[in-house]
């Protein structure tokens, strides 16, 4: 195992730049770069004498006028979390955003991708869609304030698929969003139903990114009572195995080979064990619809979907990159929740990654997914 001291011996002379940072060594340049909307100093990671911009794809926000929507249900909404006030931005509070800035800048982040956590799926088609409105207008007003730092996944109403095609045209076309944030399923319907598939049709012609964020599997709710929050712990990662282990076996991957796709937390448990997935169908036949013939092996389809970095050690992400990819890997943090607070660290300290894959995984691979030009 490769010490900090060791590891930061050798970057030194491999190209990195660093400078001291608080209780951790983060990986900055000794210059500095100053932001018009913020008046602290943010310094940037430089790679091999070159600027990199991080991009963190999976932080998250809440606006309180569409929280107040779910009426007697609003309580229900903020997550029980350190950070939980920090979720709330209010848009016309700039020195509210200010402080966000901020909070980015101490953990190394130059922009953040803002999604809201699907909490109106279970709503009237009425209320959904007011909700939604207010999220994406205040989504699209903060990505438009603050370009080079903030841009945002909409929200859909995918209870009711028309609705939500025309929410993520809307989103897309005309509020300059990157895509959408969706859950693990749609109060227990998961994504392979045909009901939803106009939903990715209308994603893959856009080029829309879906981000797919979990939630607790309501079914296993009992199961995960107790001790050690396990209805996040292992619930979250749970549902997102689920979601994409459905979206490759049922062939929704192959019906749209365009869509694109990013699953929070590293994939949940996919990444960990994919392989099981390509000897399912040999070991037990009766559990496969022969009908449904997949064009590759399940493992082959992790190439073609991108995955988040938070995977808490330098070794689980060493084996996230070999399994799917160092393309298919983004920076992701769960802000302002503290999950990650020295996103930038964990990828400079995996030293299997080559100098070019941690600039990749920093910014350059959501840059080119995102279409996320220089501001």
């Amino acid at each position: 195992m490769t010490t900090r001291r060791e590891f930061i011996r050798g970057a030194a002379a491999s190209g990195l730049v660093f400078c001291a940072c608080g209780p951790i060594d983060l990986v900055y340049a000794q210059g500095s770069h100053k932001h018009p909307n913020l008046g602290s100093r943010r310094k940037p990671v430089i790679i091999n004498g070159r600027r990199v911009r991080t991009i963190d794809v999976h932080s998250h926000c809440l606006f309180r006028d569409a929280v107040a929507l779910m009426g007697a249900d609003a309580k229900s909404v903020e997550p029980p979390v350190k950070g939980a006030p920090e979720h709330y931005i209010p848009v016309s509070d700039e020195a509210a955003v200010e402080e966000r800035l901020a909070a980015m800048d101490a953990m190394g982040i130059d922009m953040e991708v803002l999604s809201i956590n699907p909490f109106w799926y279970r709503k009237d088609r009425d209320t959904a869609a007011a909700i939604v409105k207010v999220n994406n207008e205040r989504l699209a007003e903060l990505s438009a304030a603050y370009p080079g730092r903030l841009t945002a996944f909409a929200s859909l109403s995918l209870q009711a698929p028309d609705l939500a095609v025309t929410e993520l045209e809307e989103a897309m076309t005309r509020q300059g969003l990157r895509g959408a944030a969706i859950g693990g399923s749609v109060d227990g319907e998961d994504f392979y139903e045909p009901k939803f598939h106009r939903v990715w049709a209308k994603a893959e012609e856009l080029g829309a990114v879906l981000f797919i964020h979990p939630q607790t599997p309501p079914e296993l709710a009992k199961r995960l009572r107790g001790n050690g929050w396990l209805s996040n712990t292992i619930g979250n990662p749970l549902d997102t195995t689920i979601a994409l282990q459905h979206l490759i076996f049922e062939g929704t991957l192959d019906k749209f080979p365009g869509l694109k796709i990013i699953a929070a937390h590293g994939g949940g448990y996919l990444g960990s064990y994919a392989p099981r997935s390509d000897h399912a169908c040999f070991v037990s036949p009766v559990n496969c619809n022969p009908d449904i013939v997949l064009r590759k092996k399940p493992t082959e389809y992790l190439n073609q979907i991108y995955f988040d970095a938070l995977v808490f050690t330098e070794e689980a992400l060493r084996h996230l990159v070999a399994q799917v990819g160092p393309g298919q890997v983004v920076l992701g943090t769960d802000h302002p929740i503290p999950w990650e607070e020295h996103p930038v660290d964990r990828v400079m300290a995996t030293t299997t990654l080559s100098l070019a894959q941690r600039a990749a995984i920093l910014g350059g691979n959501a840059a080119r997914l995102l279409n996320i030009k220089d501001v």
